[in-house]
């Protein structure tokens, strides 16, 4: 793995309008100052609750929604893009470098077209091959690495199971053999089995082809298996970062501790309740002051509510944002 990372972010900020009307100054603040490195080669996990920004920053380092403050950067030492003026010739080579798996297999597939056309859609877009014998070849090519039969080229969407359909969606956003894949949600909508044997398609791809994954999950077990580093994000910022072992063993953040112990057991034994959140996520175009959290957290003092705190890295790798995180070490779990 590269000591320099493919994707790097410093203050990145993605804002919304909201309301009409040529004065409506309300901001919807999806994500607000991340700052985040991505190595080249690793899969990088990002969790958090529904709404708080996991998909806007990963659509923002696909440059799919404008960066509204900082600034990213994509850097594979072939080209090096910042994703915040990135813009015409230069826009479309970062397609070919950075794509998407979509999270629902069933809606992200065109029900009028072949599978084979679907694959090849990227290509003949792009133009990145030349002859239809060069672009199946392409195709075929992928849909194995993809554990997809050659009959199932010819095939529609609807002849398929999730889990089969999901394949494809993967063999789509590798075809253009890119460097950088977000996988939003990408196996949320399957059974459990089949997560499993997608989960393992993922990871074998990635060592095989040298593929770099920001993976946007809310399963922490799913994120437990696959990723190597991994970042909790609430309410548009990173609360924690750390080696995705590193973090299980000793989360230092409230919320992540609250995220961990709701992970069910299983122990049938079991019976602690571990740490529970009260509330719901404050809403992004009405955040309250200071530290984001402190509305839901079990330890605020008053510094939290008037002063918010900074992603805070004290050398080990395992930064957090919060101003009581050496002293709640000390205290018992639960």
């Amino acid at each position: 793995m590269s000591e320099n990372p493919l994707i790097s972010a410093r203050g990145l900020s993605v804002g919304f309008k909201i309301g009409a009307g040529l004065f409506s100054k309300s901001i919807l603040k999806a994500v607000d100052n991340v700052s985040l490195d991505i190595a080249r080669g690793s899969f990088f996990g990002l969790v958090g609750e529904s709404g708080s920004g996991k998909t806007t920053l990963g659509r923002a380092l696909l440059k799919a929604v404008p960066i509204t403050g900082g600034h990213a950067v994509y850097n594979d030492d072939q080209v090096s893009y910042d994703l915040g003026t990135l813009t015409g010739p230069a826009l479309k080579d970062y397609r070919k470098r950075a794509q998407l798996i979509f999270q629902d297999p069933y809606a992200a597939l065109s029900p009028r077209m072949t599978v084979r056309d679907i694959i090849a859609e990227p290509l003949e877009v792009m133009g990145l091959t030349k002859t239809r014998e060069e672009t199946d070849a392409r195709v075929r090519e992928i849909a194995a690495k993809c554990r997809l039969n050659l009959e199932h080229l010819r095939r529609f969407p609807h002849a398929f199971s999730g889990g089969q359909r999901q394949r494809i969606s993967i063999a789509r956003a590798l075809v253009s053999r890119p460097n950088f894949i977000v996988a939003d949600e990408s196996v949320a909508a399957l059974d459990v089995s089949i997560q499993a044997d997608v989960l393992n398609l993922l990871k074998e791809i990635q060592r095989e082809m040298g593929l770099t994954f920001l993976f946007i999950s809310h399963d922490l077990s799913v994120v437990a298996h696959t990723c190597d580093n991994l970042a909790v994000m609430y309410l548009g910022r990173l609360v924690e970062t750390a080696p995705t072992r590193v973090l299980f063993k000793a989360p230092r953040h409230p919320y992540t501790k609250a995220l961990f112990s709701a992970i069910p057991s299983l122990d049938p034994d079991d019976r602690s309740g571990g740490q529970k959140l009260t509330g719901e996520i404050p809403s992004p175009t009405n955040q309250p002051p200071g530290c984001k959290f402190h509305t839901r957290c079990p330890h605020v003092i008053d510094r939290c509510r008037i002063e918010e705190p900074t992603l805070e890295n004290p050398g080990d790798g395992h930064a957090v944002s919060c101003h009581r995180w050496r002293e709640l070490l000390a205290l018992p779990a639960g």
